[in-house]
C-alpha cells in the first residue's frame, strides 16, 4: 500500500528502486477494511437506524471475511514482490532483508496503537477490573503479555484469538506475521510450482479454500481450535498460487491478451456471485458466509489481469489512497469503537436513545477512516521509510530470474512511459496501472 507511481529510474544508480503497483489490488484493500469496520460497527446500539441496520445485515454479519480477503491479497502481493528476489536457493541474507522489510511495514503503526490502547486498558481496569475490554475473554495486561503484543507473537501459542490481543482485531496481524516468518520457505516451493500450467495453479488456490468453506456450508461453524492458523495459511497460500497463475497467463503471447480480454467479464461475474452467496447465507442459520471465500482468489486474479471492469473503479485515485491507508484504518477502528462504547455508558447524550447518538454512531466508521489516514500519513509511512533506509544494503538493481526484476516488477509491466511521476498531472497509462505494490 505504500508504493508510488513513479516509473522513472532513480538518478542515483545505488538509490532504492521504487516499487510499482497493481492499483486495483491496492484499491481492493479498502473494500476489505470497510467490510471489517462494518462488522464491528454493528455492535453499536442505534435504535433510530434499525431499518438501515436491517438492510446492511448481510454485509455487517459477513464482515469478518474481510480478514480472509486481506490474507488472499497479501499472499498475492508478497509472492509477486518477493518470489523472484528469494530465488531458487535459500539465502539467509535475502530472508533477513525480507523479514526486515515486513517489520518496517507492519510494526511502527501497530506498536504505537498497541501502546496507546494498552495504556487505555490499564486505566479502564483500574476503574472496572472485571470488564475493561469489549472482548469475550479479557486480555492479560501483565508484562509478559506486553512483550508478546509488541513482538507480534501473542497468537502463536493460542488455539483461539479471544483475549489474545489488546486491540481485539490485531490477532490477524499476529497471524500474518506468522505467514511472513514462514514465507521464505514457502517461496522455495512456489519457485518450483510456477512451472505448472495456470489452470492447475488456480485449481490449487481454490482447493485451499474449500475445507473451511465446506465446513461453513455444512455446519455453520467458522471457529475451532487453531482456525486462525488455517485461515491465514490457506488464504495466503491461495493468493500466492493465483499470483503464479496470473504471471503464467501474462507471459504467454496468446494467453496474455486473451486473459486480459476476458478478465473484466469474469471479475463482474465473480463480484455478483459473491453478493448472491452472501445474500443466500444471510437467510441461513448460524454462520455460512465463509462459503464465499472460494471466490476470493479467483476475484483477485481476475482484477490483476485487467484495468477494465471493476478494476477501473478500484484503480481510481481516491480508492487507491483508501487501499494504502487500509492497514492503519484497520488498526484504529476497534479503539475508536471501544472508547465510544465506554463513554456511552457515562454520557447520557450519546447513550442509546440519546439526542446525539443517531448522528454520532453512523459517523464512527468515518472517524476511524480519518484517524487511519492520520496514522498512515504521519506514522506508518515516515517510519517505514526511515527504518528501510537504516536496514537497506547499498547495492545496484539487478535482473531477477524467471521473467521478473529484483524490484518486483511484473514482466508484462515493463515501463513504457513516465507519465505517472510524482506530481505529474498526465494520466497514467495501462502499463503504469498494471503493477504490484509492496503491501
Amino acid at each position: 500500500m505504500t508504493a508510488v507511481s513513479d516509473t522513472t529510474p532513480p538518478a542515483d544508480p545505488q538509490a532504492p528502486a521504487r516499487v510499482p503497483e497493481v492499483r486495483s489490488i491496492t484499491g481492493l484493500r479498502i473494500v476489505a477494511a470497510v467490510w471489517v469496520l462494518l462488522f464491528h460497527w454493528k455492535f453499536t446500539p442505534l435504535p433510530d437506524w434499525e431499518r438501515v441496520r436491517a438492510f446492511l445485515t448481510p454485509v455487517t454479519d459477513s464482515g469478518h471475511l474481510g480478514v480472509d480477503l486481506f490474507y488472499v491479497i497479501s499472499g498475492f502481493v508478497i509472492t509477486l514482490t518477493y518470489v523472484e528476489k528469494m530465488g531458487r536457493r535459500p539465502r539467509l541474507g535475502g530472508w533477513l532483508r525480507f523479514w526486515w522489510a515486513r517489520i518496517c511495514r507492519v510494526w511502527p503503526a501497530y506498536a504505537l496503537v498497541v501502546v496507546l490502547f494498552g495504556t487505555w486498558l490499564l486505566w479502564r481496569r483500574s476503574v472496572d477490573p472485571a470488564f475493561y475490554a469489549y472482548q469475550g475473554v479479557q486480555p492479560d495486561l501483565g508484562w509478559r503479555s506486553w512483550v508478546e503484543q509488541l513482538l507480534l507473537v501473542q497468537l502463536w501459542h493460542r488455539p483461539d484469538f479471544d483475549g489474545a490481543s489488546f486491540v481485539g482485531a490485531t490477532w490477524s496481524v499476529s497471524a500474518e506475521m506468522a505467514a511472513y516468518v514462514a514465507f521464505p520457505v514457502l517461496a522455495l516451493v512456489l519457485w518450483r510450482l510456477k512451472r505448472l500450467p495456470w489452470w492447475v495453479l488456480v485449481a490449487g488456490a481454490v482447493a485451499l479454500t474449500v475445507p473451511a468453506a465446506w465446513r461453513s456450508y455444512d455446519s455453520g461453524v467458522i471457529y475451532w481450535d487453531y482456525s486462525w492458523a488455517e485461515r491465514i495459511f490457506t488464504c495466503f497460500g491461495a493468493g500466492a498460487l493465483v499470483c503464479l497463475a496470473v504471471r503464467t497467463l501474462q507471459a504467454g503471447p496468446v494467453s496474455g491478451p486473451r486473459a486480459a480480454r476476458w478478465a473484466p467479464r469474469i471479475a463482474w461475474v465473480l463480484a455478483l456471485e459473491a453478493v448472491l452467496v452472501i445474500g443466500w447465507a444471510a437467510g441461513r442459520p448460524y454462520d455460512r458466509f465463509a462459503t464465499v471465500t472460494v471466490l476470493f482468489p479467483l476475484l483477485v486474479g481476475a482484477l490483476a489481469l485487467t484495468d477494465r471492469g471493476p478494476s477501473a473503479f478500484l484503480s481510481r485515485p481516491a480508492v487507491v489512497l483508501g487501499g494504502r491507508i487500509s492497514y492503519s484504518v484497520y488498526l484504529v477502528h476497534v479503539p475508536v469503537y471501544e472508547i465510544f462504547w465506554t463513554f456511552q455508558r457515562e454520557v447520557p447524550q450519546i447513550a442509546p436513545g440519546g439526542p446525539w447518538t443517531s448522528f454520532l454512531v453512523p459517523n464512527l466508521p468515518v472517524v476511524a477512516i480519518g484517524l487511519g489516514w492520520v496514522l498512515w500519513r504521519f506514522v506508518e509511512e515516515p517510519a517505514r521509510r526511515r527504518l528501510r533506509d537504516l536496514g537497506r544494503a547499498r547495492r545496484p538493481r539487478r535482473p531477477g530470474a524467471g521473467g521478473g526484476y529484483a524490484d518486483g516488477t511484473m514482466t508484462h509491466a515493463a515501463p513504457e512511459h513516465s507519465h505517472a511521476r510524482r506530481g505529474s498531472t498526465a494520466p497514467a497509462t495501462r502499463t503504469d496501472r498494471q503493477r504490484v505494490t509492496e503491501q
